[in-house]
């Protein structure tokens, strides 16, 4: 290898190095598994996916995730990062907040197929396979290859973070919400978007669970519920505006 790529080459492994210790200072081994505690239970279909090694190294392709803040607001972003995830994911019943990251794949696999949701975030939709595929964190060929997100699990990791970090106007990431960086418009304060986690949820399924109250399936209360659990866990306050009960969805 010439001199300079291979300076480039390790600075990027560098930083890659830094960012997954940062985050693995948070979420250690002993906290991913206390998180997660069901996740490898072998009624789950995703029964030893989810391993730790491959949400680090998902977590170290991201500079910012988890480490753009101070101390508790990156604390506070892994909370909603799982939180969320685990609702998406989850295998319990309502109200059993240790449970999560017990599917990988739509169950039904009836949404925008074969571009249904997988992953964490259940990645969902062609446009998003795509977007996500042509990331440089993945550089993968996700359109003609989908099931790399149920396969693979550092790519599946990878696209729930992609999904995360990526702000899709006018929904601004999550990313930006869970550290507090993102300032409504007019617009969005006339909608009664307001910052905070349910805002989050707006972001991932915002025509379904927002503004149509409590008559959201649960949605809200799951998400919260999980969020409020890694909050406590990692010694931080959930913050205000938890649900989008109110809020007209992104559109």
């Amino acid at each position: 290898m010439a001199p300079r790529l291979a300076l480039v080459a390790c600075a990027a492994a560098l930083v890659l190095g830094v960012a997954a210790a940062d985050v693995a200072s948070i979420i250690t081994q002993a906290m991913y598994n206390e998180m997660l505690p069901n996740r490898d239970n072998s009624i789950c279909p995703a029964s030893g996916f989810y391993t730790y090694d491959a949400f680090i190294e998902a977590a170290g392709s991201f500079p910012g995730f988890g480490t753009g803040g101070t101390d508790e607001q990156n604390r506070r972003e892994l909370a909603a990062f799982f939180g969320q995830t685990s609702h998406e994911t989850t295998g319990g019943t309502a109200d059993q907040f240790d449970w999560g990251y017990c599917f990988k794949e739509e169950r039904d696999k009836a949404t925008s197929p074969p571009y249904y949701g997988r992953g964490p975030i259940q990645l969902t939709g062609r446009s998003n396979y795509e977007m996500a595929g042509a990331a440089p964190e993945l550089n993968e060929d996700l359109v003609n290859d989908p099931d790399l997100v149920s396969t693979n699990p550092a790519v599946s990791f990878k696209t729930a973070i992609w999904f995360w970090m990526t702000a899709q106007p006018p929904k601004p990431s999550c990313h930006d919400v869970a550290l507090g960086d993102w300032t409504p418009s007019s617009g969005d304060a006339a909608a009664g978007r307001v910052p905070g986690y349910g805002a989050i949820t707006n972001i991932i399924n915002g025509q379904f669970e927002c503004g149509v109250g409590t008559n959201d399936g649960g949605g809200n209360a799951n998400r919260i519920g999980y969020y409020k659990r890694y909050c406590d866990m990692l010694g931080v306050s959930p913050g205000d505006n938890l649900d989008c009960y109110s809020q007209q969805n992104f559109g």
